[in-house]
């Protein structure tokens, strides 16, 4: 019972911070020791509200408790923060929220895991509050949220149906309302009053479980029942519950009080049960208003009667929170249903009705998310919609358009770069649809190009190319040749051979898709842009630049001139960094820096700055600016860059790799030797866990590594590493390539170091004149070549060539990077250049 003190000590001071608490509820009853011994309890920073393993269904009032706590003891905190912990997808989100609270840069601006952690950070060194209170509502498994539970000098709170939580930290057992409790309940609840004798008979036939106490209330406050006609007709339900034995997998109090309300609001308005019954087969996360705006083809007639009437709808929706019987929340325009009584809607209804009701609400959802998947706009929809996914069994549907809505469900997490998740769901799909469709069947097919393009995404290159060559074989075969899944099924095919190091053969699979989209879909179709992408990047990795780069510049024209960026921001976000890459490839780094910066915010604003594709464009443009001699504005990308990679996917991923490459390359710039080698040492170590051994990428980053071994001292280590890549990127490239030519030129300047001259200018004067063959006199790598062949020719005494090749190079130099370039610099020191190697996507 709450009393004066306790009243008004809530009221001397409400915290700084004090946002997302539920309304406190007038008539909370009792729990006088339970909130003492949860105070004490907290004392010890980490407290779980579980319920009595007797009603571990839920029902006994964790969440009121907690809600009561926060009011009541709201004078001690500075800060109390609400995190509703159902999906545990989203408690980051919630965390991130409060970075702004905390004057610490919000989640639009560091993105929602950098957010999250500096608000744990902050909360961990009590700064700026220290006594801080965070209610994690409705958690699930603790090994979820135990990760990111605050550290520090304030208090957590737990609310969960799961016993495991007493396990891992302080618990505090709720039971059912005392009898006490029970009566004093019942006297606030009932406005006109109620006798103390009629409250302890309601108590004892409810089993003093407080969401059956609600409910009696609540039907007595629309109805005006009394308590001996409540309890007669309490009497006949749970009779004839009980002689029907039904199972006592739910308390037979909380199913009788149940049926009495269900029955007065089927009398009252049966519109409003009809509704209940719907929203029982939807998930217990909050169910959008607007999943019942509008009335779909296969729909029954009562509830499309109901949707097409806006004014019963909406009073249908506040009966059933005046029953009691579902939570509403106006602002957010949700409807809430307690599992137990979706549960206890499920039980009373035939095993038919459950088909059908569920087979309408998947109609249902599936309308709600209509829209396009690519399309960021539409995916706080689709996010709304995810939490029912699973409860409402999409994936056992066979329905054409639930089966749609299930694919687009899976672009939206992959475009929105959930891709663990995405991952999951698609397991359960192909599961289902295999069984119940085959295995040969377009929409199981359809589902194999996904799971392919999901696990490259997730560096799961072995299982992704295993499972593409089984599914191009089935869709031709199934299909046929230009169906729009076997040709899906042909690029993921070829990005496949890609991840293999097959580069050449990638691009004739890819130009061979890239055509036959070309005749299916016309050239203004997302399609083929997709398509001519692939065929770019194929390019790029060939080391045929300049191809690539007119391929992305008319591709991304013809995006921008159909105004499509919008509609597929990810995919443009692919098209427009990749360009930026190509340019930088090309040799025009400062064009680079203004296209990589336009990408790389184009990515944070649009997908978010922790989206993959927006750290991949951030990683680019890190490596443009280190090209074009910004090499502070690099590193702080770098950083920045690889941080969140390894926070996001761990430090074996490609993207990880990738980013960690990059790094080591910008410290070597800087000076930071010891550093760069630690990281480089340990990225070549790791990077043959991702790519076959002889990928052209594990050669080329022996190669950064050698040019690092060789600067701390080591001539003849780096000159074993740069032969053993020189050898292997020759076997897989041939000698007219890029990447076998960086590392001759370092190659030859370890020779050149360990004093075999000669040898030294063989290799660089050779890689020189194929530089110029595959990249031009002028681009900033073959001026590098030029740069070290000249050291060699003065180091031979052969001055006159020197002299001519120095003043050739000065001018490139001066029309191209400029003379203040560092690499200029150096250049015009006399001193040698190193070349190193940034692994593109594949």
């Amino acid at each position: 019972m709450t009393n004066k003190s306790d009243a008004s000590a809530s009221a001397e001071r409400v915290p700084q911070v004090w946002e997302a608490i539920p309304p406190r509820n007038k008539n909370f009853t009792g729990r006088t020791d339970l909130l003492a011994r949860l105070h004490e309890g907290l004392a010890n920073r980490v407290t779980a509200v579980v319920p009595h393993a007797l009603h571990g269904l839920g029902g006994v009032g964790k969440t009121q408790m907690a809600v009561e706590y926060a009011y009541r003891y709201r004078a001690e905190y500075d800060l109390v923060w609400w995190i509703p912990a159902d999906q545990p997808v989203l408690v980051r989100s919630s965390l991130a929220s409060l970075a702004p609270k905390l004057n610490l840069p919000p989640a639009a601006v560091s993105g929602v895991d950098d957010a999250s952690r500096a608000v744990l950070d902050a909360l961990r060194r009590g700064e700026p509050y220290a006594n801080w209170l965070l209610i994690f509502d409705n958690a699930d498994e603790p090994e979820e949220l135990t990760d990111i539970l605050p550290q520090g000098p304030g208090h957590v709170l737990i609310t969960s149906r799961n016993h495991r939580w007493a396990g891992v930290v302080d618990a505090v057992p709720i039971d059912v309302f005392t009898r006490e409790e029970s009566v004093e309940f019942l006297t606030k609840r009932v406005p006109r009053g109620i006798a103390n004798a009629d409250a302890d008979q309601l108590a004892e036939q409810l089993g003093d479980l407080p969401l059956a106490l609600e409910q009696a209330g609540a039907l007595h406050a629309e109805t005006g029942i009394t308590v001996p006609e409540y309890l007669n007709l309490l009497a006949e339900r749970t009779s004839q519950l009980l002689s029907q034995g039904k199972p006592t997998e739910y308390p037979v109090s909380m199913t009788a009080a149940w049926a009495l309300s269900v029955a007065s609001l089927n009398e009252k308005m049966p519109e409003a049960l009809v509704l209940l019954r719907y929203c029982a087969f939807f998930g217990p996360e909050p169910i959008p208003r607007d999943a019942f705006s509008r009335p779909v083809a296969g729909l029954s007639d009562e509830i499309t009667d109901l949707m097409t009437d806006t004014i019963r709808l909406s009073r249908a929706v506040g009966e059933l929170g005046r029953f009691a019987l579902a939570r509403l929340d106006v602002p957010a325009r949700s409807i809430q249903v307690h599992r137990l009584i979706q549960a206890l809607v499920r039980e009373e209804l035939p095993e038919e009705e459950h088909d059908r009701l569920r087979n309408e609400v998947h109609l249902l959802l599936a309308d709600y998310v209509s829209s396009n998947p690519n399309d960021a706009a539409s995916w706080p929809r689709y996010q709304s919609a995810l939490g029912h996914f699973r409860p409402a069994r999409i994936a056992q549907s066979q329905e054409a358009v639930v089966r749609e809505l299930a694919r687009n469900m899976i672009t939206f997490l992959f475009k929105s770069g959930d891709f663990a998740w995405a991952r999951s769901y698609v397991g359960t799909l192909l599961k289902e649809w295999t069984a119940s469709s085959g295995p040969d069947h377009e929409d199981v097919l359809t589902l194999h190009v996904s799971l392919g393009n999901l696990l490259r995404e997730l560096g799961q290159y072995q299982e992704a190319t295993e499972n593409d060559g089984r599914t191009l074989n089935s869709a031709e075969k199934a299909l046929g040749h230009d169906h729009d899944t076997t040709l899906k099924a042909l690029r993921g095919r070829a990005a496949g051979l890609r991840a293999t190091g097959d580069f050449d053969e990638a691009r004739q699979m890819d130009e061979d898709a890239r055509d036959r989209c070309r005749t299916k879909f016309g050239d203004q179709d997302w399609d083929t842009w997709r398509a001519i992408n692939s065929v770019a990047l194929d390019y790029g990795l060939r080391s045929d630049y300049a191809t690539a780069r007119k391929l992305l510049q008319d591709v991304y024209r013809s995006v921008a001139l159909a105004n499509a960026g919008q509609t597929d921001p990810a995919s443009t976000l692919n098209i427009y960094s990749g360009l930026a890459r190509a340019v930088r490839l090309s040799g025009d780094y400062s064009e680079a820096c203004d296209l990589g910066d336009d990408a790389y915010a184009f990515g944070a604003n649009q997908l978010g700055p922790d989206h993959p594709w927006t750290l991949r464009a951030g990683k680019d443009l890190s490596i443009a600016r280190r090209r074009a001699g910004d090499y502070e504005g690099a590193l702080d990308i770098a950083e920045d860059v690889h941080q969140r990679y390894v926070r996001v996917f761990g430090v074996d991923h490609p993207d990880t790799l990738a980013a960690a490459t990059c790094l080591a390359n910008i410290r070597r710039a800087t000076g930071q030797f010891q550093e760069a080698l630690v990281l480089a040492d340990d990225t070549v170590r790791r990077y043959p866990r991702v790519y076959a051994p002889e990928h052209p990428y594990n050669h080329a980053c022996k190669g950064n590594l050698a040019i690092l071994r060789r600067v701390t001292g080591d001539a003849r280590i780096a000159r074993q590493l740069n032969e053993e890549a020189l050898a292997g990127l020759k076997f897989k490239l041939g000698s007219n390539h890029h990447y076998p030519l960086t590392v001759a030129i370092n190659l030859a300047t370890d020779l050149a170091v360990l004093g075999d001259v000669e040898a030294a200018y063989r290799l660089c004067s050779e890689a020189l004149e194929r530089l110029r063959a595959v990249l031009g006199e002028k681009h900033p790598v073959t001026l590098s070549a030029a740069a070290n062949t000249v050291a060699d020719l003065r180091a031979l005494g052969r001055d006159e060539e020197a002299d001519a090749l120095n003043a050739a190079t000065e001018e490139h130099y001066r029309h191209t990077l400029g003379l203040d370039h560092p690499d200029a610099e150096v250049f015009l020191e006399g001193r040698r250049l190193d070349a190193d190697f940034d692994p593109p996507p594949i």
